[in-house]
């Protein structure tokens, strides 16, 4: 067994679509109505689908998870979030940890966690 993709619940999928495209590079691989496959693995499903499959509310910026992404140049990541999304909420700015990698993590626009480092050696 493996894991195939993960899902990330989304308002706007369109928007949310752009978003990943030009901040991620991420691509679309399937349309399906509300449910979207983008390159890398993640899955956009609009909201209301996702509430209809659990009957419960969605709960944003409930920091129960991440999507996690590398980055060679996250200084030059960090203008080109800036420059395209400046209203974006962090979560922290950039900061590094003691083993050296440095990291930012923020919301995306509908309040999933994103945090983007730069690579870990050895891994």
């Amino acid at each position: 067994m493996r894991l195939k993709n993960v899902l990330i619940v989304v308002k706007d999928i369109e928007a949310s679509k752009k978003y990943y495209h030009d901040l991620f590079g991420l691509n679309t691989i399937l349309d399906n109505d509300g449910n979207m496959i983008l390159t890398e693995g993640v899955v956009l499903q609009e909201e209301k689908y996702w509430k209809q499959f659990l009957n419960t509310d969605i709960i944003p910026k409930n920091n129960h998870s991440e999507l996690y992404f590398e980055e060679k140049n996250i200084e030059e990541f960090i203008k080109k979030l800036e420059r395209l999304f400046p209203d974006t909420e962090y979560v922290n700015k950039l900061m590094t940890h003691s083993w050296g990698q440095k990291v930012i993590r923020f919301y995306d626009l509908d309040g999933n966690l994103i945090e983007v480092g730069t690579p870990i050696r050895n891994l």
